[in-house]
């Protein structure tokens, strides 16, 4: 964390404040509406009563993504408000959800005293100036952005300017509406004003993000998405909570599960069979992929287990379910579990290009036996592995294949019936032989990073026969 410095002026010297800048994004599996309900009650109950607090403005873009913006008057007030949250348990609940390996805090000094009240939507930028820029010609051309262009502008209600001992610059416009900042941003590139204050930049240091408040979502009344919906209903077996069931279409549940039967009845049995401390479910990882939602969840049910669960949507209610579960295993060979591993979701826009590449990968090594294209899709430099009894690396799956050989064991994928991906992460839902020959279902997670598999999660279940199933829908 740096040590700020004020910003030169050669006006009469104006009250400094510092303006804290925590940018993250919030765990996969975070309902976002009931995040934003307790960043209120943070604000209330919390940082609002801390010394030296002036205002504070949470904003998000409505993908995980939050930007929370608070004024204080001083830098140890803001280091002892830090400090203090680090170790309250009245805000834990709210930090749980936030991925802290995205979380990134910036303070600056800014003479500028907050007055955007009501403002629905903030613009921020961040930046380093070049070089070879004149600082006091650079900080008239800033002002003079806002007084010949900004200002003027239908829905401006505030621009705040500032910077950190790293030379970093910040820019926060604050627009009553969305709408209104969205007319502005294309005009605005357009002005030689513009042109001339964007070329004090150092380009490749720019950062500019659009948030709107959350405030301003809520009173649009912002629905639950349907993995919301999902890690709600599967939340409830801790809660108790009655409403996530109403997720679930009542006229059409079909059920893949093959020990509970069809429908909401066969829901119901199950949970009529709970012990009395009832069922647990931690979810690990969510994830969404068009109509359907997966989810990757350690279990207490009847017993500790490792599952993955997969959802598919009509209307916004479930009306089919797939699953498999495992027991819970020891660690693997390299100390990793069934759980641990990356969370975060990233490469949004690589999500057909992964799904693409693991497809290829199960249907062309796994069920095509081509073993020369196996570094084509798995890094052989890294290659993470969650599977109980296998070791990281390519080392670790040879051993392994070798073992099974030795053995008189098999792996053999027969079927490859679905494959869902949401940015960087794949799930494929097979079937085969295992074991001794067992008709099994594997479910595969895989996780990518520039175009190949780099660390792997997954169930493997043996398919019970069709004499002990308690419904007609098959397993896939």
């Amino acid at each position: 964390m740096s040590i700020v410095l004020g910003l030169s002026s050669c006006e009469t010297p104006k009250k400094e404040v510092i303006v804290e800048v925590t940018t993250f994004k919030t765990k996969s599996t975070t309902n976002n509406q009931t995040f934003n309900t307790l960043d209120s009650e943070v604000e209330n109950n919390f940082t609002s009563k801390q010394k030296g607090f002036i205002k504070r403005e949470s904003t998000t873009n409505g993908n995980g993504e939050y930007t929370v913006i608070v004024y204080w008057e001083t830098l140890p007030d803001a280091d002892a408000s830090m400090q203090k949250f680090m170790g309250d348990t009245s805000v834990a609940g709210y930090a749980a959800m936030i991925d802290p390996s995205t979380m990134k805090m910036n303070r600056y000094v800014t003479t500028d005293e907050f007055k955007a009240d009501g403002s629905e939507f903030v613009e921020i930028m961040s930046f380093n100036t070049n070089s070879d820029v004149d600082i006091e010609k650079f900080n008239a051309t800033n002002k003079e952005v806002e007084t010949a262009f900004t200002s003027k502008q239908k829905g401006f209600l505030q621009r705040a300017v500032g910077k950190n001992d790293k030379g970093e610059q910040i820019v926060l416009v604050y627009w009553d509406t969305k709408e209104n900042s969205d007319n502005v941003l294309q005009s605005f590139m357009s002005q030689p004003i513009a042109k001339e204050f964007m070329g004090m930049m150092d380009q490749s240091s720019i950062r500019m993000n659009r948030f709107s408040t959350i405030k301003s979502i809520k009173n649009n009344n912002m629905e639950l998405s349907n993995k919301d919906k999902v890690v709600a209903l599967l939340n409830s077996f801790n809660t108790g909570a009655k409403e996530p069931i109403s997720y679930i279409n009542p006229e059409k549940y079909i059920q893949h599960n093959l020990a509970v039967a069809d429908g909401l009845q066969g829901f119901g049995e199950v949970m009529q069979h709970a012990p009395p401390q009832g069922f647990k479910a931690n979810v690990v990882r969510a994830f969404e992929d068009g109509d359907y939602v997966f989810t990757h969840t350690e279990y207490d049910f009847f017993g500790p287990k490792a599952g993955f669960d997969v959802f598919r949507f009509e209307n916004g209610k479930i009306v089919e379910h797939w699953d498999n579960l495992l027991e819970t295993q020891k660690p693997n060979p390299s100390g990793r579990t069934q759980f641990d591993g990356a969370t975060e979701i990233t490469d949004l826009d690589k999500t057909e290009a992964n799904k693409n590449t693991v497809k290829e990968f199960i249907e062309k090594v796994l069920l095509g036996h081509e073993m020369d294209k196996l570094t084509t899709y798995i890094n052989p430099k890294k290659y993470i592995q969650h599977n109980p009894a296998v070791a990281d690396g390519l080392e670790g799956f040879g051993a392994a294949m070798k073992y099974f050989a030795e053995n008189g064991l098999i792996m053999e994928y027969t079927k490859l019936h679905k494959v869902l991906g949401q940015g960087n992460f794949v799930l494929t839902m097979s079937e085969g032989k295992f074991g001794k020959g067992e008709l099994t279902s594997f479910y595969d997670l895989f996780r990518l990073e520039n175009g190949q598999i780099v660390e792997h999660w997954d169930v493997i279940a043996p398919i019970p026969p069709k004499s002990e199933w308690k419904n007609e829908n098959g397993k896939f």
